[in-house]
């Protein structure tokens, strides 16, 4: 998924088997949240996750987006999508 002069997205196999899980409305607003990485990979209420330099999440409801930032090649690789607390385990 990439666009000329812009940022290349990566979804994970483990983030794209939690996609593949959901459904409905909650699948459509984590979607979305994702694509929209690509125009603002800094959005409005993403944080840093502690311990870790280019790691970041971002809330979509209860569930969080874990995804990392390469800057210098323009890349944002999610890596994990689940509930929150969760997927903050899963990830260490």
């Amino acid at each position: 998924m990439t666009e000329p002069g812009g940022w290349k997205l990566i979804i994970h196999r483990k983030a794209e088997k939690a996609l593949k899980r959901l459904n409905g409305s909650i699948l459509e607003r984590i979607r979305l949240a994702i694509r929209e990485l690509k125009n603002d990979p800094r959005p409005q209420g993403y944080k840093n996750i502690l311990g870790y330099e280019n790691l970041y999440r971002i809330r979509v409801g209860e569930w969080r987006i874990i995804y990392a930032i390469e800057d210098e090649q323009l890349i944002i690789l999610v890596l994990e999508i689940g509930p929150r607390g969760g997927v903050y385990r899963e990830s260490k």
